[in-house]
């Protein structure tokens, strides 16, 4: 069986607006993150609770759409309420907003239920306290359920009191430079995915592909969305080129002349496992909606 590779696109949708639910369900996204925190005021939250709850019984359009909750913090008693709502119904993931250190995590996973396929999406950096600590953070401790890490920068700049977070060329001023390049060492340090955060100018599409490939570049496996607009170039960006597939597929070809080997050569140039490895991510990656 063919593993689940990893979202490109995840796209966040309030938990209480039909309408947007509806157009995103029929868009591209690998990934919906049905919102019950910020996009959503407290007097709709029990409207939003029973929303995302319809939402994820109907399930996703096509089969490979995973449906996520980005539920209220950890330490929000809100947060509990959220779990009891739509945890019956299987959501392939949460989003865990505000989280300062891994003890947030820790406060959630008994909720889980000891049996529960759910797996958890980490926004890593909406706290001061959690850039200081990341580092520090212990994750394989969770085994398997942590899916991944992402970040965030409007919470932190408002915990900041930052006037702006980039400079007047669009990129991230030192500070939330730092806070993405943490979390994209933390979730390498984990063996997790790492989502880059959002691009915040849905209407600037050049912006948005060329971010979204420096993403990638970086070692990003993903990138979050705020509009159905941006998924088609968050895909492409996080697609292999032409030129990828033809090149995996002589690294591929040049190892299998010689089964077993730990070296080859293809081009001038000498290749390891490693290599090898990278080559048959970019293979499986290309087939991804063959």
């Amino acid at each position: 069986m063919r593993r689940r590779l990893p979202a490109r696109s995840w796209l966040f949708v309030p938990g209480d607006s039909e309408r947007k639910q509806e157009k995103a369900l029929s868009s591209p996204a690998d990934a919906l993150i049905l919102d019950l925190e910020d996009s959503v005021a407290a007097e709709q939250l029990p409207t939003a609770r029973r929303r995302v709850a319809e939402v994820l019984q109907a399930g996703p359009r096509r089969n490979t759409q995973q449906l996520w909750v980005r539920i209220n913090p950890p330490s929000s008693p809100l947060a509990r309420d959220d779990l009891e709502a739509v945890l019956p119904h299987a959501p392939q993931g949460l989003v865990l907003p505000k989280v300062s250190s891994p003890r947030d995590i820790a406060q959630i996973v008994p909720l889980l239920g000891c049996d529960s396929p759910v797996r958890l999406l980490v926004i890593a950096t909406e706290t001061p306290r959690a850039v200081l600590s990341l580092a520090q953070w212990d994750l394989v401790a969770f085994g398997r359920l942590i899916a991944g890490l992402t970040w965030g920068m409007e919470d932190l700049g408002a915990a900041l009191g930052a006037s702006a977070k980039t400079r007047a060329d669009g990129s991230l001023t030192f500070t939330f430079e730092l806070a993405r390049s943490l979390c994209l060492l933390a979730a390498a340090a984990a063996g997790t995915q790492a989502v880059d955060g959002i691009h915040t100018d849905f209407r600037d599409a050049a912006g948005l592909a060329r971010e979204a490939l420096r993403s990638r570049r970086d070692g990003f496996t993903g990138k979050l969305a705020i509009h159905p607009d941006q998924v088609a170039a968050i895909n492409t960006a996080f697609s292999p080129t032409a030129e990828e597939i033809e090149r995996a597929q002589r690294i591929v070809a040049a190892f299998a002349v010689q089964p077993g080997a730990g070296v080859t050569s293809l081009d001038g140039q000498m290749l390891d496992r490693p290599h090898l490895i990278q080559a048959q991510r970019t293979l499986e990656e290309a087939g991804r909606d063959s």
